[in-house]
């Protein structure tokens, strides 16, 4: 029987996006469901969400008060999903950066045992697509960064487009992950690898958005700075010994 599949996409301001991505993405799963997290965007975002999911039984929609940053919507979400007893939950943005084409991709590598896939713009080479080149050091950078300081061996571990399996985000303790931005991304990778479940990377081809507006800004990158250093601290790169291994 296949395993329950849910791919949660956070939005704000996503007006222009978010019914060619439902779109999209039930295209390429068909046996799965999405969870749109609005955070009462002001373009009008949630009421159009509303109306695919009204049409799409397979679309849902979570509303929440204002913009509280992407971690806070997938934490959110991940709640969500562990209640309705999804066994694969995947994250990826509403701006077709992730493309929906690679998620057979993601999703056969989690059904084929890894516990955490990451779809990885660097794994085998550099497949970023429309980026200056500053934003580029600045991505490639970090992720050496964040290698160097905890020793996670990944080649993307800022990257968003990922599946986790419903064990592995079962033990981890949800309420207790505070970052937001990239920086969530390496939390709950790393938290992750250190409980030794296992991680896999699969490439995937990274383009920058098709429309509507970037929501990064500085702070985020101060942000996952600071948080790769406390991750230093909090572990001592202490794992678990349950798997041990990144794929």
């Amino acid at each position: 029987m296949t395993e329950k599949a849910l791919i949660i996409i956070p939005t704000y301001d996503e007006r222009e996006n978010v019914a060619a991505m439902a779109e999209a993405v039930l295209k390429q799963e068909p046996q799965a469901n999405i969870l749109f997290v609005d955070d009462n965007s002001p373009d009008g975002t949630g009421a159009l969400l509303d109306e695919i999911a009204a049409r799409e039984p397979r679309v849902f929609v979570l509303h929440r008060q204002g913009k509280e940053g992407l971690g806070r919507a997938y934490i959110a979400g991940f709640k969500w999903a562990l209640e309705r007893d999804y066994e694969l939950i995947c994250e990826m943005d509403c701006d077709f950066s992730h493309d929906p084409a690679a998620l057979p991709d993601l999703f056969e590598a989690a059904r084929a045992g890894a516990d955490l896939v990451l779809g990885s713009r660097y794994i085998g080479g550099i497949r970023v697509m429309n980026w200056p080149m500053n934003r580029l050091l600045l991505s490639t950078g970090a992720a050496q960064y964040v290698k160097l300081i905890t020793g996670m061996p990944v080649c993307d571990p800022t990257g968003g487009f990922k599946c986790f399996r419903r064990a592995v985000l079962k033990a981890i303790d949800l309420d207790s992950i505070t970052s937001n931005g990239y920086s969530f991304q390496i939390e709950m990778t790393h938290t992750a690898w250190m409980k030794g479940f296992s991680v896999k990377e699969v490439p995937i081809v990274f383009e920058d958005r098709r429309a509507g507006y970037s929501k990064m800004r500085a702070n985020i990158a101060y942000e996952a700075v600071m948080m790769v250093l406390r991750l230093w601290g909090r572990c001592g790169f202490r794992r678990s010994p349950r798997k041990g291994k990144t794929a």
